[in-house]
């Protein structure tokens, strides 16, 4: 573990250099992460990368340990399941040239786009983001009960009166800002966003 973190802090150093990527090393790690991840899971379909502009390279031409990396390749992307939904993760991933890939490493992405992630999917997209508005909720709903409780415990009836007025107040702006979203899909994708930024925020 403190070779892997050692690792991905050097990775981070030349941070300055990096720009919007689209050259061939995007499919050498997609391919070389594919592989990898594929290893003892005959359920993945496919990996693939958002090709946006948190796409990124960093030219890095220096070892990590006995290793010579070229550059450093980091963005986001998915991870297709045959019969389940995506997983959405932040990558990075190590080069010793643009053509072979020497390390790929992929955390859990919890900001992603619902709407993105229910789309990636062969399911119904208004099912998907249904499943998703339910376990946002739900997760909502338990930290909500864990907080006015410790707020009750705290302070009493007015320090748990106070927690529950934030929460109608957060749930008002919530409804506003979704609600100016043109299709009903978008608006029910904001609010699965907004929830989990919410759940985030009182973790």
């Amino acid at each position: 573990m403190k070779g892997l973190l050692a690792l991905l802090v050097a990775a981070f150093v030349p941070a300055a250099a990096l720009a919007q990527y689209t050259g061939p090393a995007a499919e050498t790690c997609r391919s070389y992460a594919e592989k990898e991840i594929r290893k003892g899971n005959d359920q993945v379909k496919a990996i693939v990368f958002d090709q946006d502009t948190d796409l990124q390279i960093a030219r890095y031409t220096r070892n990590v340990g006995s290793q010579f990396v070229s550059s450093l390749l980091e963005g986001n992307g998915a991870i297709l399941y045959a019969g389940g939904r995506p997983v959405e993760f932040r990558f990075l991933c190590l080069l010793a040239q643009d053509k072979r890939a020497v390390f790929f490493h992929w955390t859990p992405r919890r900001d992603a786009s619902p709407l993105l992630q229910c789309r990636r999917g062969g399911a119904s997209t208004e099912e998907c983001l249904n499943a998703l508005h339910e376990l946002a909720e739900s997760e909502l709903t338990q930290l909500y009960a864990k907080h006015y409780t410790e707020a009750l415990q705290a302070g009493g009836e007015p320090a748990a009166d106070k927690f529950r007025r934030s929460a109608d107040a957060w749930k008002t702006y919530r409804d506003a800002e979704c609600g100016r979203r043109a299709k009903p899909q978008e608006q029910k994708a904001c609010v699965v966003a907004m929830m989990r930024q919410r759940a985030a925020d009182l973790r």
